[in-house]
């Protein structure tokens, strides 16, 4: 496939383009800032304008694409005022889905969040481990606009019933790097907010690809962590300690993510194969 990819500079997003790279596809690199290099192109997502253009035609570089991965944001809460991040990352999906729709493009990937489960759980969940099957719980603009564009892309596949969007729920991102300050036992509440999640940044691109690959039109989401939690402590032990009267529903395992991907891994097929255990 021809594939765009927003957000191509972030962290998620590098190595997403070179995932999808290797697997055969080509992939025009679209965001606000990065380096001159072949296959990218500087784009004001918040301009409609650019948005469109880039999508349909750039020079001889690229003649319109067959689906689009929309990652580009504002990547968490409290990195530029609320009204900053409400407007570049609300227009800024807006426009990408828009103008995906009105060019034909009918594979779309964007990229949710885990925070739309109501992170950071000072209130608790509802039940552990969480899944996609309870309401949006917004608890900051971030995860406002998060579960705005999940709504919007329920709508605009209701308008296109041709049309798929596919949301994927990235939980913390991580690089091998990152797993020098693993794990975080000394305080159960460090890493309370997000339930010890986190996702090694090759499996979100795996996942990407595989939404890709999903042949079905609709609206879709899907969780998307790591297997394991960010603790040698067990479930058991943390859940005791810091969320005792949340009900259990289904099997907590030793050390399994209690953001639940069996969704993930059942209708896309997504089969994590990083831990952060491997770099102990």
């Amino acid at each position: 496939m021809r594939i765009a990819v927003t957000g191509s500079s972030g962290k998620l997003g590098r190595v997403v383009v070179n995932h999808l790279r290797e697997a055969g596809h080509t992939v025009r690199a679209l965001d606000a800032l990065g380096e001159r290099a072949a296959g990218f192109t500087r784009v004001d997502l918040t301009d409609y304008g650019q948005v469109i253009d880039a999508l349909a035609h750039i020079d001889d570089q690229s003649d319109g694409v067959d689906a689009v991965v929309h990652l580009a944001a504002i990547p968490a809460p409290g990195l530029s005022s609320d009204v900053a991040t409400f407007r570049n990352n609300m227009l800024s999906t807006y426009h990408v889905l828009t103008a995906a729709r009105r060019l034909g493009i009918r594979k779309v990937v964007t990229a949710s969040s885990e925070t739309v489960l109501g992170l950071p759980f000072d209130t608790p969940p509802p039940y552990i481990p969480v899944d996609e099957e309870y309401p949006g719980r917004p608890e900051s603009t971030y995860s406002l606009v998060k579960h705005l564009e999940e709504t919007m892309a329920v709508e605009l596949t209701r308008w296109d019933p041709e049309l798929s969007i596919i949301a994927l729920r990235f939980s913390n991102v991580m690089y091998p790097q990152d797993y020098e300050q693993f794990p975080f036992d000394d305080d159960a509440r460090t890493r309370k907010w997000n339930l010890w999640s986190y996702i090694d940044a090759r499996d979100g691109a795996q996942a990407v690809l595989k939404a890709l690959e999903y042949d079905t039109p609709g609206f879709d989401r899907f969780i998307i962590a790591s297997p394991d939690t960010v603790m040698t402590r067990t479930n058991a032990d943390l859940v005791a300690e810091v969320f005792p009267d949340v009900p259990i529903r289904g099997e907590l395992g030793e050390h399994t993510t209690m953001l639940s991907i069996e969704k993930a891994r059942r209708v896309l097929g997504y089969a994590p194969a990083h831990s952060w255990r491997d770099h102990r």
